[in-house]
């Protein structure tokens, strides 16, 4: 189990929900499983003036990670006061603050002496489209170098989409038919039960194509159909994701409301942002140029699950489908809220000649290795920052090269209307599989 010492970590934002509800809750996991070590400290920041004390109250610290917290109003003073505290040979600074101060907080960071030592966190959304986007890189480029920036995707935290690369390249059997001569389609589905809820204003300017495809969708898009890398080192990973996105094209999309959308608290009445959007895109390189590539996601959908759905190529009309009418294999991911992998495969019906039926090879994670198998995507994420690991971050690159192959997608206006809790009938005529038949039992 891997350690780290000496090290900090300074929560930016801290007195707001995101580091009381996920960041101290994660490092209180870390700290208790012994992956941090007695000297590190994690500082929190912020306009609010807290003593230490309040602060370990307001976030309702355990005993276990109390006496590392600390906190120091803002960031003039931060660096002297962070020195006050111990030397650390890491300092990680978590940016849970609105995307649009993030290049003027870098800023000050660097003019306040936060140097070489320092890894730079930042959520999403980043950017709002490929210009915003290349600039937010330029600017906090301009303060840190890139290897030092860590952008915070939390769908590759998962261990689903972590499993997917150990799938492609560590079974013999799968490997050689991950192609166009054997694959007809991979669909990509993200559907959501409710509706905007409390996330009105933010989700009004933004939409599911900024908020789920560009990052999520994109990641997961990219680890299933990349070429195997030469090591797993995070560069070498990122090298073949950005191979995909440049080859990457929308060929056709859709984009959906649910009804009721503008009546939502927060949404403007005349809103022409998108809860529903359905693409079919091509990547054009060798292995996969042919083949279709689905994506599907939305809200107030009546189900919640995210899935990657890899459909084979239909047997030609001979012995057993002869009539044509034989089910093509098909392998499931299931991403969420289950986590597994199903196999759809075709066997005979015992006691009988030749009756044929369909039937599924189920692997359920929590089954296979036990409950605690999966950590939350904070813990995970955090972890690999303080170890300098970037396998699990976005580059500079990916993000502009993902805000690239949707430029004429997003800023459109034309909507349909679909009815909340009912998933829409496909708007491009997409014989979308049915996720809904593919429960691992975990």
């Amino acid at each position: 189990m891997k350690s780290v010492d000496h090290s900090a970590i300074v929560i930016l934002g801290a007195s707001g929900d995101l580091a009381r509800r996920k960041l101290i809750p994660a490092l209180d996991s870390l700290k208790q499983s012994g992956r941090i070590g007695e000297n590190c400290v994690v500082v929190g920041s912020g306009r609010k003036e807290f003593s230490d004390e309040e602060f370990r109250s307001h976030v309702d610290a355990s005993p276990a990670i109390a006496p590392l917290l600390h906190y120091h109003a803002g960031i003039p003073g931060l660096k002297a006061y962070l020195g006050g505290l111990g030397r650390f040979e890491t300092v990680i600074v978590f940016f849970s603050l609105p995307p649009k101060v993030y290049a003027d907080t870098a800023a000050a960071l660097e003019e306040e002496g936060f140097g070489e030592e320092t890894r730079i966190i930042v959520e999403k959304p980043f950017g709002y489209d490929v210009e915003s986007s290349r600039e937010l890189n330029r600017r906090l480029a301009e303060h840190f170098p890139e290897v030092n920036i860590y952008r915070i995707d939390h769908y590759l935290a998962k261990e689903a989409v972590q499993n997917i690369l150990v799938f492609r390249f560590a079974n013999s059997l799968f490997y050689p038919t991950w192609n166009s001569g054997y694959i007809e389609s991979i669909q990509i589905n993200a559907s959501e039960e409710l509706g905007v809820e409390s996330r009105g204003s933010y989700f009004d300017g933004a939409g599911v194509l900024r908020d789920m495809v560009q990052n999520h969708l994109m990641q997961m898009l990219s680890l299933m159909t990349m070429e195997a890398p030469v090591t797993l080192e995070s560069e070498d990973i990122r090298v073949q994701k950005v191979n995909v996105l440049k080859a990457l094209e929308v060929v056709r999309f859709a984009r959906g409301q649910y009804e009721g959308y503008r009546s939502e608290p927060m949404v403007d009445p005349d809103s022409t942002t998108e809860t529903y959007a359905e693409l079919e895109l091509r990547i054009r390189n060798f292995r996969w140029e042919g083949v279709p590539v689905y994506i599907r996601t939305g809200k107030a959908l009546g189900r919640k699950g995210t899935e990657i759905g890899i459909r084979f190529k239909k047997l030609p009309k001979l012995l057993y489908n002869h009539d044509g009418n034989l089910e093509p294999n098909r392998i499931i991911f299931q991403i969420q809220p289950t986590t597994g992998i199903v196999i759809d495969h075709t066997v005979k019906v015992p006691g009988t000649d030749r009756t044929i039926a369909q039937s599924q090879l189920d692997f359920c994670l929590s089954d296979a290795f036990g409950p605690p198998v999966v950590e939350d995507a904070y813990q995970r994420l955090l972890m690999d920052a303080l170890d300098g690991d970037r396998t699990l971050y976005v580059s500079a690159q990916e993000t502009e090269l993902a805000w690239k192959v949707l430029e004429e997608v997003v800023n459109q206006d034309e909507l349909f209307l679909y009815r909340r809790g009912s998933m829409p009938k496909s708007a491009l005529g997409v014989d979308w599989i049915d996720f809904t038949g593919y429960q691992s039992g975990c």
